[in-house]
């Protein structure tokens, strides 16, 4: 992870540590270039999920634990990939 004042960025590698280097359910890896996203933190992300699919927004996966937390892949209207992420709580 990089930081400069209030911009966070995520950098993951295919096969790495996080969520975002794990397959999708039909075995797709992630390329370079190909997976770049935006993500948005959410506090229950059972709950987005479940909302998401309430009004038929398709999703890539199903939820993916990674080190950091859970996150799930959903597509905006236009195909651009939207990563919602729920950071693990303290334990």
């Amino acid at each position: 992870m990089l930081r400069r004042d209030d911009l966070r960025l995520l950098l993951n590698t295919p096969g790495g540590g996080g969520g975002a280097g794990q397959p999708m359910r039909d075995g797709t890896m992630p390329v370079p270039g190909g997976w770049n996203r935006i993500q948005i933190e959410v506090d229950d992300l059972d709950a987005t999920v479940d909302a998401l699919r309430r009004h038929d927004i398709a999703l890539r996966s199903e939820i993916i634990q990674g080190n950091g937390g859970r996150q799930v892949v959903a597509d905006d209207p236009s195909g651009n990939p939207i990563e919602l992420f729920e950071p693990r709580r303290g334990d």
